[in-house]
């Protein structure tokens, strides 16, 4: 594949590619060290976006992509087929087999993604890890040449990562892989070229072994260190609130659906001062127990849950808890679907809404406004939401869970479609947070390399003897 002179332009993005050469035998990787570039290269491969210039020679016939945005989409889809917020849609054997697929087919799919045991289960019910493998198996039921792949380990366990490498290895001799990914340590060793975009061009490929100590990484690293120390000057300023201790307690808690034990017997204390990284494997129950603190679960209210003081079930409104908790989840994003102004999503913050209902103050306002100016993302104060690439949605949400200052911040894989250098902005940014004790992290990740030096506390799911998981606790 050799594409030429490509020229992709709108009024708020560009892309740029003098000339790229893609041989057969290539396995390439592509980083984006900051801004579109990797979005809209994706678009235009899958076909979804035209370039306006240039020209792509012997394209493959049949391309596949992975994508949050193609997640997104899909759920979008299912949405609009029922907007009940109890259906499940479609099973995983279902969206399998609407690709065209033959029953043998399918069963080696759900074998190689390890989705036998959720086969039946729908969409929306599935887990973000679990839900990254069925869009991996539904692009594989497209039999690719070309399979693109942006970020394909987020949301994974240690144990499915190393799965999917695997299963990336076996189909070299058919299929030629390109992977984006914003993490210098998800290229797997089959990738034999680095592509490096900046924020609108293609300005470098080499041989992976060119890659490993190139500057750029070490020039990012420090940028975003210096810009992190700045939002935390920013929380400084504004943080005079003072919450009950402790922050949570869950006492004997159970989760359980007709068939299925999710987890029980879990008791966990939150108390102030304390930062905690809660671990488990895809499907333990992690964003399950996260729901119940948030109180977006329906059995939140059968179980003895105290959060912020107040108990759950004793005649308080879901505003005055999430009043004082940011979350930064997977669920969010996608729940996100209104398409308000970058500025209005910051100010949703302010009022724990998707969109924003409410009449800001205009200090409010002006706090909205230097967020966006720290994200340099000003420019795109009046763009809606759904606009943006993924990677901005991201940042956007993660500015807006910090921006009312919370006693409790939740974060579920909150990295999950930054570039590299927002990613290592969040990173810095939160591990300053919690040294400071500006709020309390409740932290959720499944790469070692995320781990914040400020966190001692830890809490892990690990198999229970009669079924579902159970909850460890431990401290560093």
């Amino acid at each position: 594949m050799h594409i030429e002179n490509l020229k992709y332009q709108t009024a708020s993005t560009a892309l740029f590619i003098d000339d790229w050469q893609l041989n057969a035998d290539e396995h390439w990787g592509v980083f984006a060290s900051h801004g579109q570039a990797a979005e809209l290269l994706v678009g235009i491969l899958t076909g979804e976006l035209s370039a306006r210039k240039g020209h792509i020679d012997d394209m493959p016939e049949k391309v596949a992509c992975v994508s949050l945005h193609q997640q997104q989409k899909l759920l979008d889809e299912q949405i609009a087929e029922d907007e009940s917020e109890a259906q499940a849609g479609d099973s995983v054997t279902a969206l399998l087999l609407a690709e065209g697929i033959d029953e043998t087919t399918l069963a080696s799919l759900l074998d190689k993604t390890d989705l036998v045991h959720l086969k039946d289960r729908g969409f929306r019910m599935l887990s973000t890890g679990e839900t990254r493998r069925l869009m991996l198996a539904k692009a594989l039921a497209q039999q690719p040449e070309l399979l693109i792949l942006d970020e394909p380990y987020a949301g994974l366990d240690v144990a499915h990562r190393v799965a999917l490498t695997k299963l990336l290895q076996s189909l070299l001799p058919t299929t030629q892989l390109i992977i984006l990914t914003s993490r210098e340590d998800e290229l797997p060793e089959f990738i034999s070229n680095i592509a490096l975009f900046d924020e609108q061009k293609l300005t470098q490929t080499m041989r992976r072994d060119e890659w490993h100590n190139h500057p750029l990484l070490a020039q990012m690293q420090a940028l975003s260190a210096e810009k992190s120390e700045r939002i935390l000057s920013l929380l400084k300023q504004q943080n005079d609130n003072e919450y009950p201790d402790p922050r949570v307690e869950l006492r004997n808690v159970r989760v359980a659906y007709t068939d299925t034990l999710i987890f029980d017997d879990v008791n966990w204390t939150i108390r102030a001062d304390e930062h905690w990284q809660l671990r488990g494997p895809n499907g333990a129950g992690k964003s399950t127990l996260l729901g119940l603190i948030l109180g977006d679960h329906p059995q939140c209210y059968s179980n003895d849950i105290t959060i912020l003081g107040v108990k759950r079930g004793s005649g308080e409104s879901i505003w005055e808890i999430k009043k004082n908790i940011g979350v930064v989840s997977s669920s969010l994003h996608l729940q996100y679907r209104v398409n308000c102004s970058a500025l209005e999503v910051l100010l949703s913050g302010f009022f724990d809404s998707i969109g924003l209902y409410q009449k800001p103050s205009l200090a409010q306002i002006e706090q909205a406004k230097t967020w966006l100016t720290m994200l340099e993302m000003q420019a795109f104060e009046k763009t809606g939401f759904r606009s943006l690439d993924y990677g901005q949605q991201r940042l956007l949400l993660v500015a807006r869970a910090l921006i009312k200052q919370p006693a409790l911040l939740i974060l579920d894989e909150p990295y999950q479609g930054l570039d590299y250098l927002n990613r290592k902005l969040v990173f810095h940014a939160l591990n300053r947070i919690a040294s400071s004790n500006i709020t309390q992290l409740l932290y959720v990740t499944h790469h070692h390399e995320d781990s914040l030096d400020a966190i001692h506390h830890f809490a892990d799911f690990v198999p229970s003897e009669n079924g579902g998981h159970k909850l460890q606790l431990s401290h560093a």
